[in-house]
C-alpha cells in the first residue's frame, strides 16, 4: 500500500502556508533577517511541538511566522512546500495564507503577495503543479480588520480565488464574520471556512447558511448532528480533513478513532490533507500512509479521496478533466 501512496496522484485542499515553515528554514530565515527565536536549534523547535489543544499550536505558529519579513522569504517558504508536493505527487494544491497575521507587525499585504504568486508561477512552469490562493481572515481579530484585509487584497484579486476563515474556533463562530463574507462574495471571491473541528456542528451549519460556504474546512464533528450528516451527502458538500493535524491537536485521541473512513463509506465527500505539516509531522503522502495503517481501506477509497478533492478545487473544468484523467490511469495501471 506505501507503493500505491507514493504513486497516487493528489489534490490538496487545506494547506497554511505559514504551517509548512519547516525549523531548518525558521533558522535560515531568523538568521538571514535578524529576528531572535526562542530556540537554539532545529531540534529545539521540534521538541515544543507538543500540543495540547488548537490554542497552544496557534501560539508557537504565530511565533514562527515572525521570522517571514521579505518578498523572498515567503518565496523560498512556498516554493520549499511545493517541492515536497513533487516528492508527494500532489499535482494541485490550494493554499491558505493569512495576511493579518503578516500585516499586523508591519509586513505589507504586497510583500507577501509577490514571494508568494512567484513562486507558484514557477512551481506550475517547472513542477507542472497548478495552485490556487485563498485568503483567509484570522477569527480571533475583529471584523473591522477583516475588512480592512479585504480592502487591501483589490490589487491582488486576479491572484486570489477565494476568502477563508481560520484560527482559534471556540469563541468565534461564523456569524462574527457575515459581512465580510458577504462582501468578498459581491467581490466574486468563493469562500470556505473552518469549522467543526474542535468547534460544534452547529458552526458547519452557519458557515453554510450565513457564510455561504462552497466547502467546510475540518467539519469532522459533522457526526454530532444526523440531519447535518444527510445534507452533506445530498448536497456532496467537501470536507478537507486532516487526519494528523486532529490527531496531534486532540481532536481525536488516536488515528484509530478518526471518522474519516466512516464519513467517507457513509457517501461523504471527504478529502485527505496535511493542514501544517511541519508542525504536525506530515506531509500528503504522511497523511495518507496514517489512515491506511490505522484502517483497513483499499486502493479505490484512496483514490476517491483524490477523486473528491479534484471535484471540490477551485481549478478550472480543463484542469479537473485532466486531473481525473491521470488518477483514472494510475488507477487502471495498479
Amino acid at each position: 500500500m506505501e507503493q500505491f501512496i507514493a504513486g497516487l496522484p493528489k489534490v490538496e485542499l487545506h494547506l497554511h502556508i505559514e504551517g509548512s515553515l519547516e525549523p531548518e528554514l525558521m533558522f535560515e530565515l531568523a538568521q538571514r533577517n535578524g529576528v531572535k527565536i526562542p530556540f537554539c536549534n532545529p531540534e529545539e523547535v521540534r521538541s515544543a511541538y507538543n500540543f495540547s489543544n488548537l490554542q497552544s499550536f496557534l501560539d508557537i505558529y504565530y511565533q514562527g511566522a515572525q521570522v517571514l519579513i521579505t518578498a523572498r522569504d515567503f518565496y523560498d517558504l512556498t516554493w520549499a512546500y511545493m517541492l515536497r508536493c513533487k516528492v508527494d505527487n500532489v499535482l494541485h494544491a490550494e493554499l491558505f495564507f493569512d495576511p493579518q497575521t503578516h500585516t499586523d507587525r508591519g509586513i505589507s499585504f504586497d510583500t507577501v503577495m509577490e514571494g508568494l504568486t512567484q513562486a507558484l508561477v514557477q512551481a506550475e512552469q517547472r513542477l507542472g503543479i497548478t495552485s490556487e490562493l485563498i485568503l483567509c481572515f484570522l477569527r480571533h481579530l475583529d471584523e473591522a480588520s477583516a475588512f480592512e484585509t479585504l480592502q487591501q487584497a483589490k490589487p491582488w484579486k486576479h491572484a486570489i480565488v477565494a476568502v477563508g476563515l481560520d484560527s482559534a474556533e471556540i469563541g468565534h463562530p461564523p456569524e462574527k464574520f457575515a459581512r465580510v463574507f458577504a462582501a468578498a462574495a459581491e467581490q466574486g471571491y468563493l469562500s470556505v471556512a473552518h469549522a467543526g473541528e474542535e468547534g460544534p456542528a452547529s458552526n458547519i451549519v452557519d458557515a453554510l447558511d450565513i457564510l455561504k460556504v462552497s466547502r467546510i474546512d475540518h467539519g469532522v464533528r459533522c457526526v454530532d448532528d444526523p440531519q447535518l450528516l444527510a445534507r452533506l451527502i445530498e448536497q456532496q458538500i467537501h470536507l478537507t480533513v486532516c487526519p494528523l493535524s486532529n490527531t496531534k491537536l486532540k481532536v481525536f485521541s488516536s488515528m484509530e478513532q478518526h471518522n474519516i473512513i466512516e464519513l467517507l463509506r457513509q457517501g461523504i465527500s471527504v478529502g485527505v490533507n496535511s493542514d501544517d505539516p511541519a508542525y504536525f509531522g506530515g506531509y500528503m503522502n504522511d497523511n495518507f500512509a496514517a489512515v491506511a495503517c490505522a484502517f483497513q481501506v483499499n486502493r479505490l477509497e484512496l483514490a476517491t479521496f483524490t477523486a473528491n478533492a479534484i471535484d471540490a478545487s477551485f481549478c478550472s473544468m480543463a484542469r479537473k478533466d485532466e486531473l481525473h484523467q491521470q488518477l483514472q490511469t494510475y488507477v487502471d495501471s495498479q
